[in-house]
């Protein structure tokens, strides 16, 4: 197997992901998410001028973030290579539905799954009138984005105006959830191919929990309630793997607060015996076995 990381060649988890792939015996190359071109009409696919058709599968580890037309550039890079017939994960469709969080949202909202009541306009004024009909506490997150990284409580009105202004300013869209009282903590539950691999619970020194802000990991036994839960958004996101957030409410109702098609695990991997990163590859074997 020749495989292909889609990601600039560094960081613990692509290591990881390295030393599985060469146990299995596996040829691995890191190609930079930045670097494709894609010519018509022959569909010939470039990493660094160099053809990738060489590789047998591509394990996708980062879309970076840019202007629209580059993800959706990026994202087209992805469906060309499927069209080829080598193995992509996760799929273009997966990266696609949850690099975007409206409709990441919106396909939880429409199949009956949990989630913060979301609210998503351009207009500054129509911000300041959903904040106010959120009650008065909400998120704001950018559309595209992970680790915690730009999401901010807003719990006044002042704080409201100054913040939506300075984004109005940079031309952002507005992503406003409720904000949901959850003790400081969340769970993330790691599914591959229909089976929880493992889980944890994120215990923050704030309201935020993602491992990158500094919240603690300690593992969790999944009850019957989430599993099936996940089981659910896997499916419906089609997804080879996947990273679930969900956080249990002062009034113990559960909601996905995030559902994450390139999922980190170093956190993870210090509360569970699974090597993740072989799992991880073990989504190539069932595809290359079908």
């Amino acid at each position: 197997m020749r495989l292909a990381i889609i990601s600039p060649e560094k960081g613990w988890q692509n290591e990881q992901l390295k030393k599985a792939a060469e146990k299995r015996g596996w040829e691995v190359s890191f190609l930079h998410p930045r670097r494709f071109s894609v010519s018509l009409p022959n569909i010939t696919i470039e990493n660094n001028d160099l053809s990738v058709y060489k590789y047998d599968a591509f394990l996708v580890r980062n879309i970076p973030f840019g202007s629209l037309e580059q993800i959706v550039f990026r994202l087209d890079v992805l469906y060309t290579i499927e069209e080829t017939g080598a193995m992509v994960v996760n799929s273009a469709f997966t990266i696609e539905k949850t690099v975007d969080k409206l409709y990441s949202s919106l396909l939880l909202s429409k199949n009956g799954i949990s989630t913060p009541k979301t609210i998503v306009a351009e207009r500054f004024v129509d911000a300041m009138r959903f904040f106010r009909e959120l009650g008065g506490d909400v998120v704001i997150k950018p559309l595209f984005g992970s680790n915690g990284i730009g999401i901010m409580r807003i719990n006044s009105e002042d704080m409201a105006y100054r913040i939506f202004k300075a984004l109005q300013l940079a031309r952002y869209t507005f992503y406003i959830q409720e904000f949901i009282p959850h003790n400081c903590q969340d769970i993330r539950v790691f599914l591959i191919k229909g089976k929880i691999v493992s889980a944890m619970i994120r215990k923050g020194n704030s309201w935020k929990t993602n491992i990158h802000q500094g919240a603690e990991p300690k593992f969790y036994k999944v009850s019957h309630d989430i599993e099936v839960l996940c089981l659910k958004v896997g499916k419906l996101f089609k997804a080879d793997y996947l990273g679930i957030d969900i956080v249990i409410s002062e009034y113990g109702d559960l909601y996905v607060i995030e559902v994450n098609g390139i999922p980190g695990w170093r956190g993870l991997q210090s509360v569970t015996k699974e090597n993740i990163a072989n799992t991880i590859l073990q989504c190539f074997e069932r595809k290359k076995g079908c």
